[in-house]
């Protein structure tokens, strides 16, 4: 699979968000810390609890949680079970301050590394899962249980099973991809049920518009680490010293790479996975009579190789009023 970092975002961008959409502040502000320390990876009531514990006094935010698994259904009639993570529960339903929404990347990449974001939102509940096929989810084997559709559907059903209604999403990489379908079948639905979750706000954080070409980036940035690191003796680099190179440049631009995402990856899946998965998408606007989608943010890494070209293409498709990049 292909991955790839966050780095620092503009701080010109940061002001101008603030000034925009208030209520998007502390997720914001998460998205930037989380950027400047955590590499990232490419692509009714709860159902019974698992457990319900505490953090570990390492972290900056001691938060209660709840885990547990909800059930999804295939049309086919199969049935498979997500797994979720809850931090902070009693601030699900919270007028205040909406809850937060994680969508991890990958595909079949789980939602481990965005852990670090309840360190820094310190009082909004975030809801994790892992997607089908990854994780502590269900990983089924056969490959038609997998597509875009069904995990709009999937995340549909989790919301509703958690009793969330109003909720602010944010989908890194694929799971920017996924953010985005789900707030386009909401508002192409022909039907407006007062009790489905609203989602009030969205950050697409390195999500490509277009997965061709954010893979034509990844050659290109390829063919560049060749020619600049080039041996004297005109002996081409190895497969591990250009896969190295990549990775200090383009995916993790740490010394060491953060246990959460080592911990992503070694439960990463392995059926429908990475931009093989999900090669032909491209982003197209909702119909013209589509109600708006909500108020969004679209950003990436300054070292991302998905560019600025491979995000540029999202302007054209929001039908929002305010979408700021």
């Amino acid at each position: 699979a292909l991955q790839h970092a966050t780095t620092e975002t503009s701080t010109m961008t940061f002001i101008r968000w603030i000034m925009f959409n208030n209520q998007i502040i502390s997720l914001l502000v998460a998205c930037i810390c989380l950027s400047r320390s955590v590499a990232t990876a490419f692509l009714a009531p709860p159902s019974t609890p698992i457990s319900t514990h505490t953090k570990s006094s390492s972290s900056l935010h001691a938060s209660s949680t709840n885990e547990g698994v909800v059930q999804v259904s295939r049309p086919d009639g199969s049935e498979h079970k997500l797994s979720y993570r809850v931090v902070r529960p009693m601030n699900l339903s919270s007028q205040q301050a909406a809850p937060i929404v994680a969508l991890h990347g990958g595909p079949s990449i789980p939602s481990n590394y965005l852990h670090p974001l309840e360190d820094v939102v310190p009082y909004r509940s975030i809801v994790f899962y892992d997607q089908l096929g990854c994780g502590k989810s269900d990983q089924p084997t056969d490959i038609t249980q997998y597509s875009i559709g069904d995990s709009v559907q999937d995340l549909k059903v989790l919301l509703k099973k958690l009793g969330v209604r109003k909720f602010h999403l944010y989908g890194q990489s694929y799971g920017g991809i996924l953010a985005f379908e789900y707030m386009k079948s909401v508002a192409t639905a022909t039907t407006n049920n007062e009790d489905d979750a609203k989602c009030l706000s969205a950050i697409l954080s390195s999500a490509p518009s277009n997965v061709a070409q954010v893979e034509g980036e990844f050659v290109r940035l390829l063919d560049e680490l060749k020619q600049a690191h080039s041996k004297d003796d005109g002996e081409e680099l190895t497969d591990a010293e250009l896969e190295a190179l990549f990775q200090t440049n383009h995916q993790c631009r740490m010394p060491e790479m953060p246990p959460k995402l080592k911990e992503a990856y070694a439960n990463a899946g392995t059926v429908w996975r990475g931009t093989d998965a999900i090669k032909d998408y491209v982003a197209t606007p909702p119909a013209e009579d589509a109600s708006r989608m909500p108020s969004s943010m679209i950003m990436r890494g300054e070292h991302d190789f998905v560019s600025e070209e491979c995000i540029e293409p999202w302007k054209s498709v929001f039908n929002t009023k305010f979408l700021r990049y």
